[in-house]
Order: structure tokens, then C-alpha cells, then sequence
């Protein structure tokens, strides 16, 4: 009777075990897949706050490192893009904060964007005038409030949708939409006003 009990007992442990392994593993291909699809995503936000390669392949890297920490809220998580998004976003600000006092954006840093936009069929003075353009704009960018900055970021730079950002910076889709018309209204009245001067 007694060696029954361990048996049933053992038998039921080995299900356990059996179960929990195969959670771990479908646990593990949810988050080699999430890593697969959200990688360019998570690089272009946090580039986008960041402004530095460097940095940025960092904030990626420890961005999936705190994915995989709160790997056991995957089940629970309805838009994955939005919650790995969220995480990318809060590792970027986090080290923007941290770096901000002893920080300085490199000039050379706002022209890598804009070097793909130069092809064989534009003349070089309307390459460098874009450059110029793209630079100006980058610079006004970074000097918005963040709260204006970060929706237009997402939006713009990183094509999401404003239920997209509204998800990830945890705001109504309103204020996505108010903030970035407001970020445009800014950039529009100095880009004007800096045309003026010139």
C-alpha cells in the first residue's frame, strides 16, 4: 500500500515536471520569437532617445534582458509590440536620464541618418543641403519637451500607430495625437523662424 503511494506519488511528480518543462520551453520560443520580430523596433526607439550606436545596441541588449525577466507576464500580455516597446522605451529614458548631465550629441551623430537619403541621381549641393535641413531638424527634436519629443519620436521615426504609442508611453491616443500635432507646430515655428534669419 505504501509503495502505491510513492509510486502514484512519484508519477504524479514526473507529470509535474514534465509540464513545467514544456512551459519553459514554449516560454522560450515565445521570447526567441518576440526577440526576432521586435529587434529593429527596439533599436530604433532607443536610438531614437539615445542619439549614439553605442548606446543603443546597450539599451537593446538590456532591453531584452528585461523582457526576459518579466518573461512570466507574456501570457498575460494582450500586444506584445506595445509591451516590448514599452520596455524599450522606459531602458532609453532611463539611460538618457542617467548620462544627461555628462552627455554631449555629437554634431557628426544627426548627419548618419541622412547619409542614406544622398544617392548617385541628387547633386551634391542638394545632398548637402538636406543634410543641413535634416541636421537643424534633429537638433529642434532633441530640444523639445520630452513629453513632446517622445510621442513624435514613436510616431514619426519609428512608424507606430498612435494606439501603438498611446500603449507604450501609457497615455490616451488624445494626448498622442495633441502632443504630436503640438511637437510639428513647434518644429514648424522655428524651422520658420530660423529660415527668417537667414
Amino acid at each position: 500500500m505504501v509503495f502505491t503511494c510513492e509510486r502514484k506519488q512519484m508519477v504524479a511528480g514526473q507529470a509535474i515536471l514534465s509540464e513545467t518543462a514544456t512551459t519553459v520551453q514554449s516560454q522560450e520560443y515565445a521570447l526567441e520569437d518576440i526577440v526576432r520580430q521586435h529587434a529593429r523596433l527596439v533599436y530604433r526607439i532607443v536610438y531614437g532617445v539615445l542619439r549614439n550606436h553605442h548606446e543603443a545596441e546597450d539599451a537593446t541588449q538590456e532591453t531584452f534582458v528585461r523582457v526576459l525577466r518579466y518573461g512570466k507576464k507574456l501570457g498575460k500580455v494582450e500586444d506584445h509590440k506595445s509591451w516590448v516597446a514599452r520596455i524599450a522605451w522606459r531602458v532609453a529614458v532611463d539611460r538618457s536620464q542617467q548620462h544627461s548631465r555628462k552627455r554631449e550629441i555629437p554634431l557628426e551623430s544627426f548627419d548618419q541618418p541622412f547619409e542614406e537619403l544622398a544617392s548617385s541621381e541628387v547633386d551634391a549641393e542638394e545632398a548637402i543641403l538636406g543634410k543641413q535641413v535634416g541636421a537643424r531638424l534633429e537638433k529642434l527634436m532633441a530640444a523639445l519637451p520630452e513629453k513632446l519629443r517622445a510621442p513624435l519620436i514613436l510616431s514619426a521615426i519609428d512608424e507606430m500607430s498612435p494606439r501603438e504609442v498611446a500603449a507604450t508611453l501609457g497615455i490616451n491616443e488624445a494626448a498622442v495625437r495633441s502632443r504630436i500635432f503640438r511637437a510639428r507646430q513647434i518644429l514648424r515655428e522655428k524651422l520658420t523662424q530660423q529660415g527668417n534669419r537667414k
